[in-house]
């Protein structure tokens, strides 16, 4: 080997023993800072004990740690998002992209095993819910939100949408009829708000503010012939200036961070507020009491999305308590709510429970068993 040939290998070993030593530090750093995060103290610090780690528990936290915070996961995720879908105009396995890119969420186009008799079991727990509510006299309504697939299904230009899927709305609405319930159906009001200029974000799995208002007024429709006090005077405003929409499709496809070129356009809206007008000058003093609301909300992020909740409020011109919660699916709120103190002590005149046709046929868990067992 000549000296230059030498030299030359030699500088190449050097550059390559510093690049690995760059990147082992970088890793160390990853580590270290994922660890160091609050979410990973978190995680850690419930197994942070001899028996954790001698069942492997601990072992599985650090694991969870570091597939889940390092500092670069966000840049990663993000450049994954990016070429799946500038390359083949996908959304990943949890999002379907449509015409105009309209996103779906996979979850409303799938089967589900099991899902006529998760369905049936689902309707026997609304009824006894229903009974039990019934013996406090408080009424229950049922308002069955339908997929945004169902509703915008002129958008999904080729995603692929099972039969039970198709034949899911009108099978549990009759599940629920077989149960003596009427369900409140929103399809056709939210159908005809879609065709009046949308009822649904293109970039969200919830209704627009539109559509909420459009569900809102049919449910303060139906509860019409009921009597409430009906004595509260709301007022709805809109910010002066746009935001992008929630985008909750865009965040799980990891493209919520990156610039606009690289994934579909953001809807946009004036975000709306809704509070009770202030009171006239002829009210009474600080010791008159506040009558407990008439109406309670039970029900998933649709509730507490797109001003709902306001909306609701607005429309039936009396306060509701909105229980509702993220994720709450078929039970997570309603089992919350029935087991509080806010019902024990001042139950509502009525509930409504807004239950999302895409939980419906889904296999139960314990939040559905719970549910039974407490009527």
């Amino acid at each position: 080997m000549t000296e230059t040939s030498w030299k030359g290998a030699h500088a190449a070993a050097v550059f390559q023993g510093a690049a690995a030593a760059v990147l082992l530090a970088l890793a160390a750093w990853q580590g270290i800072a994922a660890i160091a995060s609050e979410p990973g103290q978190e995680r850690l610090r419930p197994t942070l004990n001899l028996g954790s780690f001698l069942s492997g528990k601990l072992t599985g936290a650090v694991n969870h740690v570091m597939a889940h915070e390092l500092p670069a996961d966000p840049l990663l995720r993000a450049s994954g998002g990016v070429f799946r879908y500038d390359l083949f105009r996908s959304g990943g396995p949890l999002v379907r992209v449509g015409c105009d890119d309209t996103l779906f969420l996979t979850e409303e186009l799938r089967p589900w095993p099991g899902a006529e008799a998760a369905m049936a079991e689902r309707a026997a727990i609304v009824r006894r819910v229903r009974d039990g509510l019934a013996q406090r006299g408080v009424l229950l309504s049922v308002a069955l939100v339908p997929d945004k697939a169902r509703v915008k299904r002129d958008r999904l230009c080729g995603a692929p949408r099972s039969e039970q899927a198709t034949a899911r709305y009108d099978a549990f609405a009759e599940a629920l009829r077989g149960q003596g319930i009427q369900p409140l159906l929103l399809l056709r009001p939210l159908a005809a708000r879609e065709a009046q200029g949308g009822a649904w974000w293109r970039t969200d799995t919830h209704w627009s503010q539109e559509g909420a208002r459009a569900a809102a007024a049919a449910i303060a429709a139906a509860l019409r012939v009921y009597p409430l006090s009906r004595s509260t005077t709301f007022r709805t405003t809109s910010a002066a200036e746009e935001t992008n929409g929630p985008g909750d499709l865009l965040r799980l496809m990891s493209l919520d961070r990156v610039p606009d070129a690289l994934r579909p356009a953001p809807d946009r809206q004036r975000l709306e507020h809704t509070e009770a007008a202030e009171a006239g000058s002829g009210g009474g003093g600080l010791l008159d009491e506040t009558p407990a609301p008439e109406v309670a909300l039970v029900g998933s992020s649709y509730s507490v999305n797109a001003n709902f909740h306001g909306a609701l409020q607005e429309l039936l011109r009396t306060a509701v308590v909105n229980a509702a919660k993220a994720g709450g699916g078929f039970a997570g709120s309603a089992n919350e709510y029935f087991a509080g103190q806010a019902f024990r002590e001042t139950p509502p005149r009525i509930v409504v429970w807004e239950i999302p046709e895409r939980v419906v046929g889904q296999p139960l868990g314990q939040g559905e068993r719970d549910l039974a067992a407490r009527w």
